[in-house]
């Protein structure tokens, strides 16, 4: 009895030591992933074995979310917990509004804030006051001068400013003011992962716990790799039989279908390298036995625009597009001794969730008045439920990829979708359509008119920002635009896509500077 009574006593005095440990944080961060990147989530053409591993090793979200198709403002809802229709930081940072826009469009996009409020407190400054060492390496791109990583929380910043593709490119040397150089021809992916992993090293064995978080620019344009990814991807597109047609025009812009692109697909293996460089490191250090890893993107796959460099299906569109594919994301979360190994669960999330579930992991008090578009998923660790809600998105801007100003609710399996060029609405059933290919408006008047009215009372309690009439509208000019994006452009982005898979193909004679002759 008296060995039952002393094993019981140690039983508990080691779960009091375990609940007193503070658990570390590290966040990665992917600039234009799609969800359809990712081995695990079905592509056969990418490899991505660390990231899978990483997928499995805790809980994976089948219907997680960024809370925008474009990059800053899901960025600041990360940081902010707040739907950017709040926040009011509802496009990429530098994108034209009003009447500085000069495209021949119905509607002006509306004027949007240009950095993280002061006012607000961010993620990483309530990591911050909860005595927490933080971290930040990478993409930034939500304020400048004063408005860095280091004004909003971050005590170490690398790589962290103003501009949203990477200066210099991928490859060293880069021009980037708030990092140095590498050596000739290194990976600034495999270079931020370093850093990182520099970085969870030396925080081994000290008291403090740490909040670490990897923004990287990859996978984001231009998109470059090394000869030797491309020679690797280019014949595995070629045995695996080259489509005649990449793409189809869908509405304003062409849209690809295929994943076959080798320089991409080198982008994607340097970034899961990296991805299992920091994991390595975790586990070299000891410290994966206390740390929750979270691994998202900020937007949809490029599949329209910029690059045209991946495909989304079965979701349609892409990055800057209102349906799935432009918002749907790889949603991962571990926490040591919570998240059950290879869970998946089917509870939409978003990316204003991220703030109060650290909080609540990090057994610091939760900001409901600043993250007041999150709620907590850490109930869902542990077998639980959360309170079914509806998720939002507001973008009453033009993206650069083919996207319409527009706003989102999803309710259960619906998603409306209403349009500010004409005031027209869209209806999909998740359900039964993911590629949203037939709208059921017509056949659910109701339904629609019931989610219409969430819509219309969220974004009045928001105040969001509604775009408003172009008068130097065109409608005559904006026929002919699109019938050469249908035609003349579809066939140059044909040509141009076949012939990164010509056995000849070189970019350039120091491909992107990765073969710059060392000192």
């Amino acid at each position: 009895m008296k060995k039952v009574v002393v094993l019981s006593l140690l039983f508990l005095s080691c779960l009091n030591l375990k609940a007193e440990q503070k658990l570390n944080f590290l966040f990665f961060l992917v600039d234009d992933l799609g969800k359809m990147d990712i081995g695990i989530e079905g592509s056969s053409f990418y490899e991505t074995p660390h990231i899978d591993a990483l997928a499995k090793s805790g809980m994976r979200f089948q219907n997680g979310y960024a809370a925008c198709q474009v990059c800053s403002p899901s960025r600041a809802a990360i940081m902010l917990g707040t739907y950017p229709a709040r926040n009011k930081i509802t496009d990429w940072i530098g994108a034209k509004t009003s009447t500085n826009w000069k495209r021949n469009d119905k509607v002006l996009p509306s004027e949007y804030i240009h950095a993280l409020p002061k006012e607000d407190t961010t993620l990483a400054e309530a990591m911050q006051e909860g005595g927490y060492k933080t971290f930040f390496a990478g993409k930034w791109h939500m304020g400048g001068e004063s408005n860095f990583p280091e004004d909003h929380g971050f005590d170490i910043n690398i790589g962290g400013h103003h501009r949203g593709s990477p200066p210099g490119g991928f490859f060293s040397p880069y021009t980037n003011p708030k990092m140095k150089s590498g050596p000739k021809g290194e990976s600034l992916t495999l270079r931020l992962a370093n850093d990182t992993a520099n970085f969870i090293e030396s925080q081994k064995g000290k008291e403090q716990p740490f909040f670490a978080y990897l923004s990287f620019y990859a996978v984001h344009g231009p998109i470059q790799t090394t000869e030797e990814l491309w020679k690797k991807y280019q014949k595995k597109a070629v045995a695996k039989g080259l489509a005649e047609k990449r793409f189809i025009f869908d509405r304003t812009k062409a849209v690809r279908q295929v994943q076959d692109n080798p320089v991409y697909a080198g982008m994607m293996e340097t970034l899961d390298d990296a991805i299992g460089v920091v994991m390595a490191k975790l586990k070299e250090t000891g410290q994966d036995k206390n740390t929750v890893v979270i691994f998202t993107g900020d937007n949809g796959g490029v599949s329209s625009g910029d690059a045209f460099s991946t495909s989304s299906l079965p979701f349609r569109g892409g990055k800057g597009r209102q349906w799935e594919g432009g918002i749907r994301e790889p949603y991962y979360i571990y926490v040591p001794g919570l998240t059950k190994e290879g869970s998946i669960t089917e509870v939409p999330a978003t990316g204003t969730d991220f703030y109060p579930t650290i909080l609540e992991l990090a057994g610091l008090k939760l900001k409901p008045n600043q993250h007041q578009d999150g709620v907590s998923l850490v109930p869902l660790f542990k077998g639980e439920n959360i309170s079914k809600r509806d998720l939002f998105w507001h973008y009453p801007h033009y993206g650069n990829q083919g996207g319409e100003p527009s706003s989102i609710i999803r309710s259960g399996n619906w998603k409306l979708i209403h349009y500010y060029e004409d005031g027209r609405d869209e209806l999909y059933n998740l359900s039964s359509d993911i590629g949203e290919q037939t709208d059921v408006l017509k056949q659910n008047p109701e339904m629609a008119k019931q989610l219409r009215q969430k819509l219309n009372s969220w974004l009045k309690e928001t105040d969001a920002r509604i775009p408003q009439q172009d008068s130097r509208f065109n409608a005559k000019l904006k026929e002919k635009q699109l019938k050469d994006a249908s035609t003349k452009h579809m066939n140059n982005l044909e040509k141009r896509h076949a012939n990164y898979l010509k056995p000849d193909y070189k970019p350039n004679k120091t491909w992107w500077d990765s073969k710059i002759p060392k000192d």
